[in-house]
């Protein structure tokens, strides 16, 4: 048995004894399994059983849970136990696939569940007890930290072509960073990049953004440029300027949006299906740039965070090393937001319209470049 504190969670064991008080055995799996064997966090506790959807919604619902089917006719409910949700899934398998989604049927045999997944280190399944089911060898790939898909890649990738982003998303998080690109996987990899062309934007943007989130996606990042897949993704877009941006980076927290920023390409936003919220961030980087924003101005207009983000995307792409005091500047700025001493009441009734937010923004860069010293008074003079 292996010791797994989420499963001791009171939660957890709530929908546990409810689920085997009705017959049904949960076998943890994906995520949560992997995560703790690699004594990573985890986030999301998702549960397989051999029992039919309709049933398991059923039972949940007699135990008092709220259910929500997110994916009935998949085979996943979304149960709530005091408001943490769990994602049953009945075991399945495929019974065709075009490279976008799956026809499955319901499955009563863990190995069948099992060879449908994408990877041999998402095969693993933990009971009740904590006893730990291994049916395609993924503890080995697990203690070796090595991405290895189920099967044959090509298969896997033919199934779903979002499973070449996975495999690099994958690499950047769990890999052994010693150990490089299994020649195989790229190979399949590449064949296989015509078919990114096939799914939605939603969900390449969806996998990009967990990439980009990653602790160091430059060597996934330069390997997909390398091999035709980054500009697939992205037209004109480039891995130069990530690993320097990583590097950089060290000791902050990082910025998806930054690093994003520093790859470049043409349409991004269409490309990647970005909010209205991040593509305002990005244009807000862009435009940061084409001025070339002190970090003082920097702080004031962007804020603590995407400041620093900025600054640090700047320096990696002029491979220019920040100031050391840069910092210091950032918070200067970033503390005197929203803090601008005049208004347009104080600048009397001789200016009309468009004067007034002309004149606003003329006082505004006096006290910008005066680092924010300036008084109300003293601009007004």
């Amino acid at each position: 048995m292996l010791e797994f504190q989420w499963l001791q969670n009171p939660s957890v064991q709530k929908l546990i004894q409810a689920l085997r008080v009705r017959g049904v055995e949960p076998y943890f799996v994906g995520g949560c399994v992997r995560n703790s064997l690699l004594n990573i966090p985890i986030s999301d506790i998702d549960i397989a059983t051999a029992t039919l959807p309709l049933d398991v919604d059923k039972y949940c619902r007699d135990a008092g849970f709220k259910t929500i089917p997110t994916g009935l006719d998949h085979g996943t409910i979304t149960v709530l136990v005091d408001d943490q949700p769990f994602e049953i899934t009945t075991f399945r398998k495929d019974v065709a696939t075009d490279g976008r989604r799956a026809t499955v049927a319901f499955s009563t045999d863990m190995i069948e569940d099992a060879r449908r997944r994408d990877f041999t280190m998402n095969a693993l399944y933990v009971d009740a007890d904590g006893a730990l089911f291994d049916p395609l060898n993924g503890l080995g790939d697990i203690t070796s930290r090595r991405i290895r898909f189920i099967g044959t890649a090509m298969n896997r990738i033919r199934e779903d072509y979002l499973r070449i982003l996975r495999y690099f998303r994958f690499h950047a998080y769990y890999a052994d960073p010693e150990q490089g690109f299994d020649s195989v996987s790229l190979d399949a990899c590449h064949r296989g990049i015509e078919g990114i062309s096939t799914l939605s934007k939603e969900r390449i943007g969806h996998e990009m953004r967990k990439l980009l989130a990653a602790p160091d996606p430059s060597p996934a990042l330069a390997t997909m440029q390398t091999i035709g897949l980054l500009p697939a993704i992205l037209t004109g877009g480039t891995a130069k300027f990530i690993a320097p941006l990583v590097h950089l980076e060290a000791g902050h927290p990082a910025h998806w949006l930054a690093r994003l920023f520093v790859l470049g390409g043409e349409d991004i936003q269409k490309s990647l299906c970005l909010s209205k919220a991040e593509n305002r961030m990005l244009d807000q980087l862009r435009t940061a740039t084409a001025i070339g924003y002190a970090p003082p101005r920097a702080g004031y207009i962007l804020g603590r965070s995407l400041a620093r983000a900025y600054y640090l995307a700047l320096s990696a792409m002029t491979e220019t090393p920040p100031a050391p005091d840069y910092m210091a500047a950032i918070e200067l700025g970033a503390a005197h937001q929203r803090r601008f001493p005049v208004r347009a009441a104080d600048l009397g009734r001789d200016l009309r319209g468009p004067e007034i937010g002309a004149r606003l923004a003329e006082l505004e860069e006096r006290w910008i470049y005066s680092d924010f010293s300036l008084s109300k008074e003293a601009l007004l003079t």
